[in-house]
């Protein structure tokens, strides 16, 4: 019974920090692990509870959803997209290879958000010279998001805001929108891909559900009380702390 409730809270503190940056992954898969569950089995366990934390972060974020309406449907399916490679992929690898990867994977995308503003400046230059930046560049990197994603997915969130501040998306509480919106879109594809592998603790995932849902919104609610550069360090911190909390784990 003890272990349920440490999983159950774990999966609310996860919900709240995926609403407001992404890597609430960090808490809950550590935390199956330490109840004894098999690390590819836990992390798969994790993406299948966690889809709710994201659709109630959507909810949370409703009222920015029509600032960024016209990258929705582009989002979605280049999301779609690497979310089935990702889940495929991560069915196929030893747990152990995808853990090696992971604080990697999470600094590069530190590093791309902490840059957005010199890439966004470079990017204008080139629009004040006639040239215009392809959707295909942050369409590309979502991709990436959405195969990252599904594969682990610690940190998905900093890469989704990099992706759309890329696109133009300019305020992190509007970014936060349809990050939500994309990251409950990823989770579900990968969710539905691990339950046909019958690699899934259901009773963790069950219970953890509830957990991530209220999180998701309640974490959706109370990131729009702080100003959005504060948001912003926030997010490169806590993709810092995740960094290095696998590398020295």
């Amino acid at each position: 019974m003890e272990g349920y409730i440490i999983a159950v809270a774990s999966a609310f503190l996860a919900g709240a920090i995926n609403a407001v940056a992404g890597g609430g992954t960090l808490i809950t898969f550590p935390t199956l692990l330490s109840l004894g569950i098999d690390p590819l089995v836990a992390n798969i366990t994790n993406t299948v509870a966690l889809w709710v934390g994201s659709l109630l972060g959507v909810f949370g974020f409703r009222s920015r959803m029509v600032e960024v309406k016209s990258l929705v449907v582009p989002f979605l399916v280049s999301s779609s997209l690497g979310a089935c490679v990702g889940a495929l992929l991560l069915i196929k690898t030893p747990s152990q290879t995808f853990k090696n990867i992971v604080p990697f994977l999470i600094l590069f995308a530190v590093v791309l958000l902490a840059g957005s503003e010199f890439i966004k400046r470079f990017l204008s230059r080139l629009l004040t010279r006639g040239k215009d930046i392809p959707i295909g560049v942050p369409l590309f990197f979502q991709f990436l998001t959405g195969v990252y994603g599904s594969y682990f997915g610690a940190g998905i969130g900093i890469m989704m805001i990099a992706s759309l501040m890329l696109s133009g998306v300019n305020s992190i509480h509007t970014a936060n929108a349809l990050k939500n919106l994309l990251g409950f879109n990823i989770n579900l594809l990968g969710a539905f891909i691990f339950a046909l592998s019958g690699k899934v603790n259901w009773t963790y995932a069950l219970l953890m559900m509830p957990g991530f849902a209220l999180g998701g919104y309640t974490g959706a609610i109370i990131s729009q009380r702080f100003k959005p550069e504060r948001v912003r360090l926030f997010v490169v911190l806590w993709g810092l702390l995740i960094a290095l909390y696998m590398m020295l784990k």
